[in-house]
């Protein structure tokens, strides 16, 4: 007995995954795959590192070919090969050999949708310009690659400083060209928190980079053919070589539109927890599909490879064979290196969670990633996100050296699980000096938590103004080589070791503290927030 013919609209991530669970789990089944690009899988968030000369060998980024699909999993691809039209009630599919210019059409039985994302392009004249690059897939990333190899440009332009923005400032630093970063939000990376955010900014100042925030490219300046800068709205031109455009993607919704099958409210593919559109033969998965976020328990759109290589396999399996697990709610979660230093974020940020109408709260820590008496201690800076009542945990954001990845992911576990403070304040983790603390960064950042929510302080958030009250007085605790380097208007310089001693009748002063252990809990985590505020 013949399997349903299985026809898949994509390739990469969310359709290579869908083709291979498939046939796992139907030996009879008659799939094929659809791509209108060169090559039908390849490590797209690789590409950058390529470029930056980490990843020497090119052929490293191919993960399958259309021959190892045939050879080892019957299935069949088609590339440079366009899905150019659905007809539902038909149940087929309109195809572009691009090669030879023919069209024919296709009979399915399930189809699965996976047409990712284009990068968006504003209308300027000059972007199409020879110089002007995005890096979406394996000829972009050639294309960049021979500018650069060619030693022509020396000054590069990144538009766009999001996380493949920031992996290409760091690429093209790397190979030695001067390079400006503009973005149109008041701070670099910006689904993060702005003073977590402001941690990377320096880092990139450190390198030599320009880093431009809050401006909008009004557009490029051309000569020859050639775009020789970018304008922005003050009338300055950012002088360029090369112009990267990394501004963001749109999911390619075109055939699904056509087709009338479902959008949703993100501007995705709407699809259930099996990941099947409006049209239930019909799936979509991958940049295009919407996904539930962990956290808000709303359709969003994220795209990233994990959630499209999970879903990709689900929809897959139920194209095969009926059943499938219902797709995970995804955290969002995201990490990115920049010269050594990673930030990531999972959940949401505390203005996306006030932004959702929840009523927040926010805890910081700075520690270690293990022991500080054992060598090489790498600093970094944790911060929750939690909701008051609740005291679910909502989101965290790390900036820091080594074992940023490992916090993220652990409260990105919490937070599919729906954790509460309490719940992660009493996580037993793996503990050894060279590995951890006993006490690690993520319970010491949820005990601050607790002590918020209980009540025992009052924190002041960077951004918050600070109360100003009769008879008060700003202290400092830190350090005096920390207070040195920059301090708040108005503060006196007290070293927490010596405020017990010092001032006891300052401590008891403070508002809101009842005896020396209020206040002394207090000043200790203040100086944290003060960590991240900007220098005065």
């Amino acid at each position: 007995m013949s399997g349903p013919r299985i026809l898949i609209v994509g390739g990469v991530a969310g359709g290579a995954s869908a083709a291979t669970r498939a046939r796992r789990l139907n030996e009879s089944a008659e799939i094929v795959i659809f791509e209108r690009g060169e090559h039908v899988s390849f490590a797209n968030c690789g590409l950058p590192y390529h470029i930056g000369g980490q990843i020497a060998d090119r052929d490293k980024l191919l993960v399958s070919t259309p021959e190892s699909f045939r050879r080892r999993f019957n299935i069949s691809v088609h590339t440079r090969t366009e899905v150019a039209a659905i007809d539902r009630a038909a149940h087929e599919i309109e195809v572009v050999d691009h090669a030879t210019g023919r069209r024919r059409r296709e009979h399915y039985d399930k189809l699965i949708l996976a047409p990712g994302a284009e990068p968006i392009v504003p209308p300027w004249p000059g972007a199409d310009a020879p110089n002007v690059f995005v890096l979406r897939n394996l000829r972009d990333m050639d294309r960049i690659k021979a500018a650069v190899d060619s030693g022509q440009a020396k000054r590069a332009v990144v538009v766009g400083a999001g996380f493949i923005g920031l992996e290409m400032v760091e690429a093209l630093v790397t190979r030695g060209l001067h390079v400006a970063v503009v973005e149109l939000a008041p701070q670099v990376l910006p689904p993060l928190d702005a003073e977590m955010a402001r941690e990377i900014e320096r880092v990139l100042r450190r390198h030599g980079v320009e880093v431009i925030t809050g401006v909008a490219v009004e557009g490029l300046e051309q000569d020859g053919g050639r775009v020789t800068g970018v304008r922005l709205p003050d009338g300055r031109v950012v002088p360029a070589d090369l112009v990267l455009l990394s501004m963001g993607v749109r999911p390619n919704t075109g055939l699904a539109r056509a087709a009338g099958l479902t959008i949703g409210p993100s501007g995705a593919i709407a699809v259930n927890e099996h990941l099947q559109t409006s049209d239930p033969d019909i799936y979509a998965v991958g940049d295009a599909a919407e996904v539930l976020h962990a956290v808000t328990g709303q359709p969003a759109r994220v795209p990233l490879a994990g959630p499209a290589n999970r879903n990709g396999r689900l929809a897959g399996e139920h194209a095969a064979t009926g059943h499938a697990l219902p797709a995970t709610p995804v955290t969002g979660i995201a990490i990115v290196g920049v010269f050594g230093t990673a930030a990531a974020m999972t959940g949401l940020s505390a203005r996306a969670a006030r932004q959702a109408g929840l009523d927040v709260d926010v805890a910081y820590a700075i520690a270690g990633h293990h022991a500080g008496y054992y060598p090489g201690a790498q600093e970094m800076i944790l911060k929750l996100v939690f909701e008051r009542g609740s005291r679910r945990v909502l989101g965290a954001q790390a900036v820091g050296g080594a074992g940023v990845d490992k916090r993220i992911d652990i409260v990105s576990t919490v937070l599919h699980f729906r954790g509460t403070l309490e719940d992660l304040a009493g996580l037993d983790l793996a503990y050894a000096p060279q590995f951890g603390s006993a006490k690690d960064p993520l319970h010491i950042a949820a005990f601050v938590a607790l002590n918020t929510a209980d009540g025992h302080v009052r924190a002041i958030a960077p951004g918050e103004p600070i109360p100003s009250e009769p008879r008060s007085q700003l202290v400092d605790v830190r350090s005096a080589e920390e207070f040195a380097r920059g301090a708040l208007p108005g503060a006196i310089n007290i070293p927490l070791p010596e405020l017990r001693d010092t001032v006891p009748g300052l401590l008891r002063g403070i508002a809101g503290c009842t005896h020396l252990n209020d206040a002394a809990r207090a000043l200790t985590e203040a100086a944290i927030l003060l960590r991240l505020l900007p220098a005065a």
